[in-house]
């Protein structure tokens, strides 16, 4: 994995030095190698993780024999030696690196190779003959990708920061975009924080011409499939199936010429990773990560040790145990600076000390689990759609009794919230109601936080979060049922936007790579004909996925309760940076910045803080907001 960013200037010679400042920003991304280049109006910067080919034949940006065409790349293409396989009587290769393959690949096959690609990726590739480029990104973002465009300039970068380099880049603020990350703690699809700057969205790739900039075009190569239609094998051939392609996949992502380790929180998904692996290398003694928080349970988490200890000690693996003892005050403007957006969740900062100990140990790649949650339902959200049949049948008058019947019940209680959220919504339609899962504040508190001329705008009174996540749900017209429309929510929105742009940014920020075997392209591809009562079977999440691990894991793993990587973000808010809130969202603080409108956001804090409403992670959400914008926009 590495760093990569670009400008094209239709007007200005490329600024040399422009592309190192960009370079340095991200240096943290591939301390191994780094290198620029340019021509004529477009420049690259590339800083290099050495994973496959340590060589310096796996140098970039790196150019053909040729000459005519440039690749800067981030990521792995897992099917490489196979792409290889089918073009090595038509070119000579000098390394055994995947970046190689990709660069002569495009040269064979143009844009039809995208949908070709097995991997994590994100590249982009100059035709200089044809005055074009062609920026790319994997088909569910698990690379981040960002571009700007203003002014007949186009820049792109792994991270946004390294943007900020160009001196002219407008940092207009877009505030529908902060409304999203108020509301879902982050923010789906294209938008940032920053009006002019986009993310290009999975499975998709820019095409512009570097001498016209009327001639740029975005281009979807893919979508998840799907279609409504579902396998016709027994249940015992569809575990097959996916022992089978689960295993596939992890054996592709074990490729590396560097020590690989892994993710181990105890939990189904991470522990099925090492299982595949620990059954293609048996004697093979991967190193393992995992985080202890403590004795003490909180917020619906609890401590994973104990059964991430059973896991390894099942397949004799050493595990390295690493203390969640994180000092919250003063790493929290860090966490943000490395996320590039600002995200409200506390689990980065457990990616991030999981990195740091698996840098220390010389191990430069990591396997974790993200993902199983995703394809084969693993939320707690998924099991409520079980008692979608029960909402529509009650009737609408009777919901403001319901809502008022738990009124007095503690709200430190986690599952006295959850009943809350689910009763917030119960008067609405089943979209809304879905929706409404995902949404940590009501959209009425949200945008009364802000001040009253841009309430006032009209684009802005307009935005509603749910119309993006209803307009994904017409993508997939054929498919009907309602887990199957929510688990491709997951895996457009919450898993790219949120999940994969944190254990990216945070591994990369200690360089090293996390591979995410669940997103394998073929593995997505099957999930998607798994009938859905395999995937949920009454209440039971990932059934199948259960099912087939039971061959390979212990039940106790396999029936544990789900928790995952947590932090006591309530007490934090409520407590421990209370100084810092005091201070970040003061009055005057608030006012200076000319966004919020102080007397709704310190109503917030206080109720909050009386247990009047459950809004820590929306007081997080702030609290993220102002750090990003004193490390992004003020610098």
């Amino acid at each position: 994995m590495c760093g990569i960013a670009g400008i094209v200037d239709y007007i200005n010679p490329i600024d040399e030095d422009l592309l190192h400042r960009m370079n340095k920003r991200m240096a943290h991304r591939g301390p191994d190698d780094s290198g620029i280049y340019k021509h004529e109006s477009v420049g690259f910067a590339h800083h290099r993780l050495s994973i496959l080919d340590l060589s310096i034949n796996g140098h970039q940006p790196m150019v053909s024999d040729c000459g005519n065409y440039v690749l800067v790349f981030n990521g792995e293409i897992y099917n490489h030696k196979e792409i290889r396989n089918a073009i090595a009587h038509k070119y000579s290769f000098k390394s055994n690196s995947d970046t190689e393959t990709l660069l002569y690949a495009f040269i064979e096959y143009g844009d039809r190779l995208f949908e070709k690609l097995v991997g994590i990726f994100s590249f982009a590739i100059l035709d200089k003959k044809k005055e074009e480029l062609y920026v790319v990104r994997d088909q569910f973002g698990v690379k981040p990708l960002y571009y700007y465009q203003k002014d007949n300039v186009f820049l792109f970068a792994s991270e946004l920061k390294s943007m900020l380099e160009y001196k002219s880049y407008d940092r207009s603020i877009d505030y529908n975009a902060l409304v999203n990350y108020i509301n879902f703690l982050w923010s789906p699809g294209e938008q940032t924080p920053f009006l002019y700057t986009k993310k290009l969205l999975p499975g998709h790739y820019i095409k512009l011409s570097t001498t016209n900039p009327d001639r740029f075009s975005i281009v979807q190569y893919y979508d998840i499939p799907f279609t409504g239609i579902y396998s016709i094998q027994s249940e015992e051939e569809q575990v097959y199936e996916l022992q089978q392609r689960l295993e596939k996949a992890v054996e592709r992502q074990l490729q590396s010429d560097v020590p690989v380790g892994f993710f181990l929180s105890g939990g189904l998904d991470s522990s099925a990773i090492l299982a595949m692996a620990k059954k293609i290398y048996p004697k093979e003694r991967f190193p393992c990560y995992t985080i202890d928080s403590g004795d003490q349970s909180y917020e619906g988490f609890s401590n994973d040790l104990h059964y991430a200890k059973i896991v390894a000690n099942h397949f004799n693996v050493p595990l390295k145990i690493v203390k969640a003892d994180v000092d919250i005050v003063n790493h929290f403007d860090q966490m943000i600076y490395h996320l590039d957006e600002p995200q409200a969740d506390a689990a980065p900062l457990n990616v991030l000390e999981i990195s740091k100990a698996a840098l220390n140990d010389g191990i430069k790649v990591l396997l974790g689990g993200t993902g199983g949650d995703d394809l084969f339902s693993g939320y707690r959200r998924h099991q409520v759609l079980n008692y979608e049949p029960i909402f529509q049948l009650i009737p609408k008058w009777s919901v403001g009794l319901l809502k008022q019947g738990f009124r007095p019940f503690n709200l430190s209680h986690p599952s006295v919230r959850r009943m809350r959220k689910v009763l917030t919504d119960l008067d609405k339609t089943q979209a809304e109601r879905v929706f409404g899962y995902y949404s940590w504040i009501s959209l009425g508190i949200n945008k009364s936080l802000f001040n009253e001329t841009l309430r006032n705008q009209p684009a802005f009174q307009a935005h509603q979060p749910l119309h993006d996540f209803e307009k994904l749900w017409g993508n997939i017209p054929k498919e009907e049922n309602l887990l199957n429309k929510s688990l491709y929510w997951e895996m457009k929105t919450y898993l790219p936007d949120h999940n994969l742009n944190y254990t990216d940014k945070m591994s990369m920020a200690m360089g090293v790579e996390t591979r995410v075997p669940f997103m394998d392209l073929d593995l997505v591809n099957f999930s998607t004909t798994i009938s859905p009562q395999l995937k949920m079977k009454g209440n039971v999440t990932k059934y199948i996925l259960k099912k087939a691990m039971e061959p390979y894991l212990p039940a106790e793993i396999i029936n544990r309760p789900k928790t995952g990587f947590g932090a006591p973000v309530r007490d934090w808010v409520v407590n421990k940076l209370d100084t810092r809130i005091n201070s970040i969202l003061s009055s005057e603080s608030i006012e200076a910045r000319g966004i919020f409108n102080s007397k709704s956001v310190s109503r917030l804090i206080s109720d909050n803080k009386s247990g009047k409403i459950d809004a820590s992670y929306t007081v997080w959400s702030l609290l993220a907001i102002e750090s990003w914008m004193r490390q992004f926009v003020d610098e």
